[in-house]
């Protein structure tokens, strides 16, 4: 089961704390998080991120914003994240994209529901399900209706797309304190 199988959307404050407390009653928390993340200019979509538990790096194939994703991941001790930068960066990978995130993770239902913050891009839910290369359309077909089931309207990819693109332009603008 390496296949992630994701559903988000952009959400208002409003019904991020509206969900927030949905799922602390109606969930389990997983956990509370902050994540500073960093893009790589590689071929493949290639991370590395440091959050309160630990360093990783990942790297997920297909596109950004695909449904389904092969993922891959390695994970460090967090006070290695500053080495995982360097190795990256000596070896000819410039960061393109900073993350800071606040996020919240719930189990509900069968599916991962994470509730997010990143500064200077949004509110973002998002409904997580690993499933194998079989059982993907499956999967999705079950984040669908746990979205509809909410009144959650999917955002579309393009807005996505869109709004990625303006935060890579202007990352280091809108994550000023």
């Amino acid at each position: 089961m390496d296949i992630e199988v994701e559903l988000r959307s952009f959400i208002t404050k409003e019904q991020f704390d509206k969900f927030l407390e949905l799922f602390k009653q109606n969930g389990r928390l997983i956990k509370e998080d902050n994540q500073e993340t960093y893009y790589f200019n590689a071929k493949e979509d290639l991370r590395i991120q440091k959050n309160d538990f630990f360093s990783k790096i990942w790297m997920k194939k297909g596109k950004i914003h695909d449904e389904s994703r092969e993922e891959i991941e390695i994970k460090f001790p967090k006070e290695e994240f500053d080495k995982l930068e360097k190795l990256f960066v000596n070896m000819g990978f410039d960061v393109n994209i900073k993350w800071f995130r606040k996020r919240y993770e719930f189990e509900w239902e069968g599916i991962t529901v994470c509730l997010d913050y990143t500064r200077g891009y949004g509110h973002i839910i998002e409904f997580e399900k690993m499933s194998s290369e079989d059982e993907k359309d499956n999967a999705l077909a079950i984040l669908k209706d746990k979205f509809t089931s909410l009144g959650i309207p999917i955002t579309p990819r393009e807005e996505f797309e869109s709004k990625f693109r303006e935060y890579k332009d202007n990352w280091r603008e809108l994550t000023r304190i």
